[in-house]
């Protein structure tokens, strides 16, 4: 029998939603092409009602952890309809969810027309690869595409950690084992650690959240390991700035030691609204060079940008850049390019005088 979020979920997807919201007192909400809308066909949701709706769906174990935590992550999956990563919360109105829907198949490079360049990150034997962006910008989706390259031209022994896992890869030439922190194991830095045991070429860490994630993926792209592992930042610079401020003080030369050694490439991530409906995802893209592990160790984290833009023969382009191809190309407006660019002057003269632009 179907569960009672199911028939909100598929309201979702009639939408073609990515995201369903819950909330103490209000009706369901839906993310559509980033924007929330109501799904009016439902009423307000109850504090009883949601109860049942969360607790119907979540395993015994993961509903104790979380009427102990009071947050929890999972993943859950409507039988030929699609997937999701689901969290449940506490906030002051009593419980809540967010559903976030899973593609139901890995996409590859060329269905996300994600740029060539990147599959460059796919081929390197060592070192930290990066994949960042805000919260929804599809980084998961990025990041399981390149997988799926790998697994598809290379015969690598690849351990992902997640929390939950998204997507679930077949073996093709390589070998994929998925951890799920809270399921197969108790932390990302408990994973990572039993991971190094277990010969991998490849680590794909869900997110680095933690300082000890951060320490121990350092250390194994040090020990040879390629790295694959995602973080909530927009751009190149502000990316090698959080992992090096999030060590004390008196281990930030240290950290930034060691980033500049393991650092082999960045991929940016933002998706902008079309004129003609839907998004599009820009990109920044750093890759290997022989000037980033000098720049990072000398604290020049600004002069990444001179490396990215003295690059572009090689595959590399700054997030402007991609911005200002998509709004040359007629797909993004100009407030829009505006609103996602680092440097706004490059788009300030195409707004109008009668625009106004609020920060």
């Amino acid at each position: 029998m179907p569960a009672a979020i199911d028939q909100i979920l598929r309201a979702v997807r009639a939408h073609d939603g990515s995201d369903l919201h819950l909330m103490v007192g209000l009706p369901p909400r839906a993310r559509v092409s980033g924007t929330l809308i109501t799904l009016t066909e439902f009423p307000a949701v109850t504090a009883e009602h949601m109860e049942k709706l969360l607790h119907e769906i979540c395993p015994p174990v993961r509903w104790e952890f979380f009427q102990k935590n009071h947050d929890l992550d999972f993943a859950y999956e409507i039988a030929g309809l699609a997937r999701f990563r689901v969290n449940y919360l506490q906030n002051a109105w009593g419980m809540g969810a967010v559903f976030r829907q899973i593609p139901s198949k890995i996409l590859s490079f060329d269905d996300l027309q994600l740029p060539e360049s990147i599959k460059k990150l796919c081929t390197l034997r060592e070192g930290l690869v990066l994949v960042t962006g805000p919260t929804g910008s599809g980084k998961s989706t990025t990041l399981a595409a390149m997988i799926d390259y790998i697994n598809s031209t290379s015969r690598r022994n690849i351990v992902t950690i997640e929390e939950p896992i998204e997507f679930v890869h077949t073996n093709k030439q390589s070998i994929i084992a998925h951890r799920e922190v809270g399921e197969h194991t108790e932390s990302f830095a408990a994973a990572i650690r039993g991971a190094m045991r277990s010969d991998p070429d490849i680590l794909l860490v869900g997110e680095m959240r933690q300082l000890d994630t951060m320490r121990l993926a350092l250390g194994c792209a040090a020990m040879g390991i390629l790295v694959f592992a995602t973080l909530h930042t927009n751009n190149a610079p502000k990316t090698i700035d959080r992992i090096i401020d999030a060590f004390p003080a008196d281990e930030q030369n240290q950290a930034r030691v060691l980033l500049a050694g393991g650092l082999r490439g960045i991929v940016s991530q933002l998706l902008c609204k079309k004129i003609s409906g839907g998004r599009v995802a820009v990109h920044e893209i750093l890759l290997p060079h022989d000037a980033l592990g000098g720049t990072i160790r000398s604290g020049n984290i600004a002069a990444i940008r001179n490396i990215i833009e003295g690059s572009q023969n090689e595959g590399m382009i700054s997030m402007d850049v991609s911005l200002r191809k998509q709004f040359e190309a007629g797909v993004i407006t100009a407030r829009e390019a505006y609103m996602k660019a680092t440097d706004k002057t490059l788009f300030e003269r195409h707004l109008g005088p009668d625009t106004t632009v609020h920060n």
